[in-house]
């Protein structure tokens, strides 16, 4: 339902952009059964809590599960606007988004073990978490959140990069092309990031590996000075205020 709603408010055009994907597909509709069952998975508990103390727990679980709940949120969303956008269901595109959605159900766990991790003190109290990690594992829970990580936005990268190269038989306009070669880059910039995060919880002393989760601070810098830059590329291409949109005249392609 939330799908539909969104999709009848990207219909025709937005900033530019031609949206192709008008009617929810059934891949989309599988997708949104396995984002939903994540989300479960982030929140459901064996038992109800027997105590006011184990409730109490469970309600200062609040905040990781929001953090863990606002990262599938961002990753669902990427994924209905490259859907809105494109339209396409190929074979490819089917394969890469099922290689999608099994990354992201089967980095549940993980992600939530992380974040639970990181407020364990806040959520069961000091030197009172029933988690358990010793200093050399740190480093491999960076690792492992950062293959995850990166393997997600490296199968964005795929998904965008196959839609250019089918920009013939999708009719995309120069503006439309210039969209789409900056939805990749931002892809790239997201997987350095998870990378030099990685390198990050391998060099430091293991007690020291958490440490590795700030350089994700950096997607904000990052993002913020390549959209700014990208932004002021794309307003040499598209001009919303003349008669006849700049995307359908005859303009060099800008990379």
């Amino acid at each position: 339902m939330f799908r539909k709603s969104l999709s009848r408010k990207m219909q025709g055009h937005q900033n530019g952009f031609h949206f192709r994907g008008h009617e929810i597909k059934r891949i989309e509709t599988f997708s949104d059964a396995v984002f939903a069952f994540a989300v479960t998975l982030l929140i459901v508990s064996l038992e109800v809590p027997r105590s006011f103390e184990e409730l109490v727990i469970s309600m200062r679980g609040f905040f990781p599960f929001a953090i863990c709940f606002t990262l599938l949120m961002l990753i669902w969303h990427e994924q209905h606007t490259f859907f809105r956008r494109y339209g396409m269901e190929d074979v490819l595109t089917n394969s890469l988004n099922c290689a999608l959605i099994f990354i992201v159900l089967f980095y549940v766990y993980p992600l939530k073990f992380l974040f639970t991790l990181i407020f364990s003190n806040t959520i069961y109290g000091a030197g009172r978490s029933p988690l358990s990690i010793t200093d050399a594992q740190a480093p491999v829970l960076m690792v492992i959140y950062g293959a995850g990580y990166m393997i997600i936005y490296f199968i964005f990268f795929l998904l965008y990069g196959h839609a250019l190269r089918n920009k013939v038989s999708l009719q995309l306009t120069t503006l439309e092309q210039f969209d789409t070669r900056t939805k990749m880059y931002a892809q790239l910039i997201l997987i350095l990031v998870g990378l030099l995060s990685v390198i990050t919880a391998l060099v430091l002393p293991p007690a020291q590996a958490g440490l590795a989760g700030i350089v994700y601070v950096l997607i904000t810098v990052f993002l913020s000075l390549y959209y700014s830059i990208r932004g002021r590329m794309r307003r040499k291409i598209y001009h919303p205020d003349l008669t006849a949109p700049a995307e359908a005249q005859d303009i060099p392609l800008a990379h």
